[in-house]
């Protein structure tokens, strides 16, 4: 064969490669969009419920969801520190927020290390907007049980 024989040049294959490419490209972008925005799903839905249950007045089931103990009223000496009574107090008509009718979840935050200077804590801070307050609540989420504090540190999502 020499030159003159030779094939003639078919760019359809280097098309498809570059198409490939591309379209790998954008499903690459897509999933890190969709990453972002749904990574903290499902701290995000523990606190979902618990306000439902707490809007619903439901404290039992409220309580049992922030212990991420449903079956909390079998063993409740496990909760001395804090006992459901005083999470009545706090988060019932006569709490901080009095009754508690809505609830927005504002934003959600990984804490940043110390160490490493990269969110890859224990927790996540879920900021809550109760009742349309001015004043957000930041709530800590625990990345393995779901289990809910209040936030040693209050974040704030949005500038004023």
């Amino acid at each position: 064969m020499t030159l003159l024989d030779a094939k003639e040049y078919d760019p359809k294959p280097a098309r498809r490669r570059w198409q490939m490419l591309g379209a790998a490209v954008v499903i690459l972008i897509v999933a890190l969009i969709l990453w972002r925005i749904y990574r903290f799903w499902p701290e995000e839905h523990a606190v979902q419920k618990f306000f439902q249950a707490v809007e619903a007045k439901n404290f039992e089931r409220a309580y049992g969801l922030w212990n991420a103990d449903p079956d909390w009223q079998r063993h409740p000496d496990q909760y001395k520190d804090y006992t459901y009574n005083q999470f009545v107090l706090d988060w019932g008509p006569q709490g901080e927020y009095g009754p508690i009718t809505s609830h927005t979840v504002d934003c959600s935050l990984e804490e940043v290390s110390k160490k490493s200077g990269l969110g890859h804590g224990t927790g996540v801070i879920v900021v809550v907007i109760i009742n349309q307050r001015r004043d957000p609540t930041s709530l800590w989420v625990e990345k393995k049980t779901k289990s809910i504090t209040t936030s040693p540190n209050p974040a704030v999502c949005h500038g004023p």
